[in-house]
């Protein structure tokens, strides 16, 4: 790697602060103090960002999706498929992410050997959904035993089923023995579900608070997907530190979350995706009609969480194989806060909530040399960041893996 310095570039660090022409120094796949440099790179014109973070991918979920827990599909094309996603969101700007439910720990070792292109990857392996909860998608017909035939190990596990507090203990432990670097829960019912509705509450308290507590021992955390607001209270009150989509968030629930630090990652460009082509993820058709709606209520429920002070991140939760356009969720965050505060949302506090604040996230000396050179200014535009075409330069770990000058 070596060191070398970047000029010319307008630097928006990450930080909040207001971006500046600054000349940015890498030395050992670390940002390093300004110094003299070996080889320079001219960025006139071009604006750096840390590399982006998404905290809710699916990985695994990067082909169609029936046929892919029908048996339709072979462990060779799903593979293809995870690992092209993967490539993509590099090349989309986005040099970490966080699985929440998918992929097996070997595609995270493979990406992080190098073997594959790939972002830095944090995964929980197979979500937790109670028997027959969000997470399930076996065919009615089929008996609960016979779901996890549908792993492949070392790729693929999207969910594991747990009927009890007992079952749900040993799913953890043997999701941690898999590799899982934190974990997820599902407690309330789905979006993408033909057997729930968004106001079911999935798993108890009691349950939940199994799984914080097999999660505290290993010095992890557990998040949630949760919809409705007596599912986030549950979830709360059993000790999570995280709550995904958080659709229908109301004021008093959202102080709850702030007085526990409870964080909130909204996923509004799934929704997006939904609307415009639910075929195009392999899902029914029928699917989109339950979409209907939730894109005004996560909106809301964005404006309520801001309001309460809460940390809020940001997720895609984009699945099936369009996920090309991963940075759409920060032009979406930006049309409803500013450029700034989606791309403080994007680096900042998602590397905040990943636990890896201090590593990622800003542009700083002694971080992770992870950056983007941009083709104009996503700040001004924050469409820019919508399109893979317009990260000009990616870097990772100190290493170009992309460069389009």
């Amino acid at each position: 790697m070596g060191r070398f310095q970047v000029v010319g570039a307008t630097v928006a660090d990450g930080s909040g602060r207001d971006p500046a022409d600054l000349a940015v120094t890498v030395e050992d796949g670390l940002i390093a103090p300004p110094g003299a440099a070996g080889e320079r790179f001219d960025a006139d014109g071009l604006t750096m960002t840390p590399g982006l973070i998404d905290a809710h991918v699916h990985l695994g979920l990067a082909s169609p999706i029936e046929p892919q827990f029908s048996f339709r599909l072979s462990a060779a094309e799903l593979a293809a498929d995870i690992f092209a996603t993967a490539g993509a969101a590099l090349d989309a700007g986005f040099t970490t992410v966080r699985d929440t439910g998918g992929i097996d720990g070997g595609v995270v070792t493979t990406i992080a050997k190098g073997k594959v292109r790939g972002p830095r990857v944090l995964s929980c392996g197979p979500v937790h959904c109670q028997t027959g909860g969000h997470g399930y998608y076996g065919a009615e017909w089929e008996p609960t035993e016979l779901w996890s035939s549908h792993h492949i190990p070392g790729l693929c596990a999207l969910s594991m089923q747990s009927g009890n507090a007992n079952e749900l203990r040993g799913n953890v432990r043997e999701a941690f023995r898999r590799g899982a670097s934190f974990l997820k829960l599902c407690v309330t019912g789905g979006v993408v579900s033909s057997h729930d509705q968004l106001t079911d509450t999935q798993f108890t308290r009691e349950e939940i608070a199994v799984a914080v507590q097999e999660a505290a021992a290993r010095g992890t955390y557990v998040t949630v997907h949760a919809h409705n607001n007596e599912g986030i209270r549950n979830a709360v009150e059993a000790g999570v530190r995280c709550v995904e989509h958080g659709t229908d968030l109301d004021e008093p629930t959202a102080a709850l979350m702030a007085a526990h630090d409870v964080a909130l990652v909204p996923t509004l460009a799934v929704v997006e995706q939904l609307l415009r082509d639910t075929a195009g993820t392999g899902l029914n058709e029928s699917i989109r009609e339950r979409v209907l709606g939730v894109r005004e209520r996560m909106a809301e429920a964005l404006a309520v969480a801001r309001k309460a002070g809460l940390r809020i991140g940001l997720g895609s939760d984009l699945i099936g194989p369009a996920q090309h356009h991963r940075g759409e969720e920060l032009a979406l965050r930006a049309a409803l806060e500013t450029p700034m505060e989606a791309l403080v949302a994007a680096t900042k506090t998602n590397a905040e909530i990943l636990g890896l604040s201090g590593e990622v996230g800003v542009i700083a000396p002694g971080l992770q040399a992870d950056f983007v050179l941009w083709n104009g200014n996503p700040l001004e535009n924050p469409h820019l960041f919508a399109d893979p075409a317009n990260a000009i330069v990616v870097v990772k770990a100190g290493h170009v893996v992309k460069d389009l000058r």
